[in-house]
């Protein structure tokens, strides 16, 4: 193993610099408040590229921190037994024995305790470097790319009239969006009670408003992801003639352009955002904007265009 030379800081540092990141500072904002050169903290979100590499969880205790690793060097260095130095700092005596032996530093012939590359030498084994099994399994890597890769059929998918459903938050954002255009109203729902009834009529209210202005024909199917708070389905199939389908459950792939339309309101409206202070005007102004983004699937034309086009050929 080679020199650790100046030893990394410790994970908890960098545990405290990810959840500052995840706050949405700048790397070099967290560098400073967690202790660190901003250098550090570039290389450390360049490298992981913006996502944390370890957990964020707090580690259990069931592994030796590095404030605990200084009490045993300066116990050690004091010539105090195994026993004495797992009694001062509540560990097993089995567990000091194995980080002596494990972890020490070879100086001048012989060992001795530090540690800084006690940290060090844990934190290289923790890392335990396997080769993924999507590099060495050619035939596993062909099958997920595969599956990773567009339908056949998405880019020449003409069938209009399909539209789809997404839950958001406490207060909802009622997305829906006719299939060919990937033109989408966000009419703003508030939540109640899924198995009270207050938060499925409320929806189905919204729901049944925002479809029937659209014309008969582009309002054939609906597709619903499987929240409690859509459960009035049938009566809403009743009341607007279209015929509803639900997805199955962690499949994301089976409402495409919807979950690419919650990629792009999360640019307005972040996670954790509390939709109840936006008025209906401000969710029409993100609706015109969105509509009016040229999309690739479109041949570059805006969901705007394409939808007049529609109306225009109903005619």
């Amino acid at each position: 193993m080679r020199s650790p030379g100046r030893p990394e800081p410790s994970r908890a540092v960098q545990r405290q610099f990810w959840r500052l990141i995840a706050t949405g500072i700048t790397s070099a904002e967290a560098a400073l408040k967690v202790g660190v050169s901003v250098p550090v903290g570039a290389r450390w979100f360049r490298h992981a590229g913006g996502m944390p590499p370890i957990s964020l969880a707090v580690p259990t205790g069931r592994y030796l921190s590095f404030e605990e690793r200084e009490e045993i060097a300066l116990l050690r260095a004091k010539q105090v037994g195994v026993r004495e130095i797992a009694r001062r700092i509540g560990r097993d005596p089995a567990t000091i024995s194995r980080e002596l032996r494990r972890n020490a530093a070879t100086r001048s012939g012989k060992q001795e305790y530090r540690a800084l590359v006690a940290q060090w030498k844990a934190q290289q084994t923790a890392k335990r470097p396997k080769t993924a099994k999507l590099a060495t399994n050619d035939r596993l890597r062909e099958y997920v790319q595969e599956r990773l890769g567009r339908p056949r059929g998405a880019q020449s998918r003409s069938r209009t009239g399909g539209t789809i459903v997404e839950r958001k938050s406490r207060s909802t954002l009622l997305v829906h969006l006719p299939r060919l255009q990937g033109y989408g109203e966000i009419p703003p729902v508030k939540n109640g009670p899924a198995l009270g009834g207050y938060g499925a009529v409320a929806m189905n209210d919204a729901l049944i408003a925002s479809m029937t202005k659209l014309p008969e024909q582009l309002r054939k199917t609906l597709t619903w992801d499987r929240g409690k708070e859509l459960s009035g389905h049938a009566q809403f199939a009743l009341a607007t003639g279209t015929k509803v389908f639900f997805a199955d459950p962690h499949s994301p792939w089976q409402r495409p352009t919807n979950e690419n339309t919650n990629g792009l309101l999360r640019q307005y409206f972040p996670k954790g955002t509390d939709l109840s202070r936006w008025s209906a005007e401000d969710l029409e102004a993100v609706a015109l904007a969105l509509n009016n983004r040229p999309r690739k699937s479109l041949d570059w034309k805006t969901p705007a265009e394409v939808f007049e086009e529609q109306l225009r050929s109903l005619q």
